[in-house]
This record gives C-alpha cells, structure tokens and sequence, in this order.
C-alpha cells in the first residue's frame, strides 16, 4: 500500500459534475472556506470558478483551484467519458492519486467516476472489486448512536461472487467502525428469508463464507423491511439488488411529503394538526433527505472516494466533503486495508 494520507486533510471537489454545477460546488466551497479547516481543490474552469470565489468573499488561497478544459456530461456513458483526459473528474482523481487532495467527491457521472477512479487510485491490496457503499437512515439502534447505516454495493457491480460479498462485508464493517464509532458493526446479507438455505446459490455460499469469517458480527440473513428498521449496521447484497434498495429508500421522502399535502388539505383539523407537528415532521424530512448526509463512499482504494447524488445542492456537497474529510482523518482506507489482512477475504 502507498504511503498514508497526509494528516492535512485536502479534499478534491469536482466543480463542474452534477445537475446543479459549477452553481452548487461553488457554493459549498464558499461554505466550507468560511466555516471550517478543511483543505479545498477545487477542480473545475478557473475562468469561472475564481471570479465567483472571490465575489463570494473566499480569500485568495484559501480554496485551492485546478483548471480542467472539459467536463463529463451527466448522460454520457462511461466508457466514452473515459478518454476525456482534461475532464474535471480524471484531473481530480489524478490530483488525488498524486497526494495534492487525499480525497475525491463528485456529483457527477457515477459510472466515469468509477472508472476515472479506478485508472487513477490504487486498490488497496487484496480488493477485488470495489463497492459503492449508501449511507440511509434507519429506526435507532440501542448500541449504535448513528442514526445511518450502510448498505453496499448499490451499483459499482453488476456481477458478484460470493468472495466479493464477503469482502464487502469486511470493508462495511471497517467504514461503520471508524465512521460511526461502534466497535463491532453488525453486518446482514439481504435475502429473500432469514434462513440459511434461502436464496440462490450466490446467496448461500456467501452466508457461509460471512458466517465464518474471524471477527466479523454477522447476524445472518435481512429481509427488505429489515432494512429501515435499523435490524444492522452494515447490510450486504449484489449491486444490482443494492441499487433497487437504494432508489426505493430515496423515494421515500418523497412519498410521504406528498401524502402529507394530499391529506392535510382534506379536513381543518388535520391542517391545524400539521402545524403543530410541524417541527417533528421537519426533523423526519431532513433524516430522509439525501443532502443530510451528502453522498455514497466508494470503498476499496486506497484514497476516499465519494459520491455525491447527481442532485446535490451546496448543502449536500458540504456534507459530502465532510465526510470525505472524516474518512481521511480516521484513516478509514488503513483499517479497510487491515480488515481485509486480518478475514477471510
């Protein structure tokens, strides 16, 4: 493995990725510049990111800038995205690789992020696959103050084996323990049923593989209403199912505000007693909004890699960048790197 990341914690932000950039990446740099230490290289078109900074009040220097002549459109497929070397998703990930940032976070093209990533940083040794690793809010967990947990791969890999999920589950585990501060986070393999011989054979060899490996608290299969109900911190499943998960998760939000609008106006009692739990239903909107904990790891290099959802505003990329900070911080790709040493991956 490379050398360990610089206690400085620099975090590399593609400012030209994302539905909302360079408004939204600029913004959160402005935020990030005037509330905290955290190192910033933004990595976008100068000619329009400097004059902003400054019109923002950010002093000069206090946001390092890296120009990129080109960007990766939200649409273009991955492999084309591949070959544009002046974007500013391969000059980030090359930024990173060399040790300018110790961190990457892009709202941009999940599936060119991927693959500039992979190009650019090293895997940490051993890892096969790497995971795109969702952060949702679950009911609360007695021995777990986080009110997050993982699930992973939501849609890094179409194709697994039973090796990879373990491995996932390995370096989930590591992520939840620096990140949440639990010592031993509670891992489940989502299934069609809790029992051992349920699902198909890449299940099943995978429960076994999981159920034996050293240190690992394995609790067996989770079915989907396990979930949002917090049943553990860390749940492991292939990427295409992962994803499906995921999207469902993310609409839920979503759902239960419109419900919210659709019956509050039926009845004035019902208005009268939304207004009153007005504040309640504002702290459950915010635990399900995306911007609350700012986007999705990608866990196996030997840097931070975050992705931030292609809908982020400042707010979220601020969160986004303080996790990435976080990570880097408690060194989070080394106790990865040792948890894979030490399993049975």
């Amino acid at each position: 493995m490379s050398a360990p990341p610089s206690p400085v914690r620099t975090v590399a932000l593609d400012a030209m990725g994302g539905d909302h950039a360079p408004e939204a990446p600029l913004r959160a740099a402005a935020a990030l510049a005037r509330d905290t230490d955290i190192g910033l290289l933004l990595v976008g078109d100068t000619a329009r990111l400097a004059p902003a900074l400054a019109r923002a009040g950010v002093p000069p220097g206090r946001v390092e800038l890296l120009h990129a002549p080109d960007a990766v459109p939200m649409a273009e497929a991955p492999q084309q995205a591949l070959h544009r070397d002046g974007s500013s998703l391969a000059l980030a990930a090359r930024a990173v690789a060399d040790g300018r940032a110790q961190a990457l976070v892009s709202a941009g093209n999940t599936g060119a992020l991927l693959l500039h990533a992979v190009r650019a940083i090293p895997r940490i040794p051993g890892v096969r696959r790497t995971a795109l690793a969702a952060v949702y809010p679950t009911l609360p967990r007695p021995h777990n103050p986080d009110p997050f947990a993982l699930l992973l791969d939501v849609g890094a890999n179409v194709h697994n084996t039973p090796e990879d999920l373990l491995q996932f589950a390995l370096m989930g585990s590591a992520y939840a323990a620096r990140i949440s501060k639990v010592a031993r986070p509670s891992v489940g393999l989502l299934n069609i049923g809790e029992e051992p011989g349920r699902g198909d054979e890449l299940l099943r060899t995978a429960h076994g593989l999981l159920a034996a490996a050293p240190g690992l608290d394995f609790r067996g299969n989770v079915e989907g209403r396990d979930v949002a109900l917090g049943a553990v911190d860390v749940v492991v499943c292939p990427g295409i199912l992962g994803n499906v998960v995921l999207k469902l998760l993310e609409s839920m939000g979503d759902v239960m505000t419109q419900i919210g609008d659709g019956v509050y106006r039926q009845r004035l009692r019902w208005r009268a007693g939304r207004f009153l739990l007005r504040d309640g239903l504002a702290r459950v909107s915010n635990l399900l909004d995306y911007a609350s904990y700012g986007g999705a790891p990608i866990l196996g290099f030997e840097r931070i890699v975050i992705k931030a959802h292609g809908r982020s505003q400042a707010r979220a990329l601020e969160n986004a960048v303080k996790v990435a900070a976080k990570a880097v911080r408690d060194d989070v790709c080394g106790a990865i790197a040792e948890r894979l040493a030490n399993g049975s991956a």
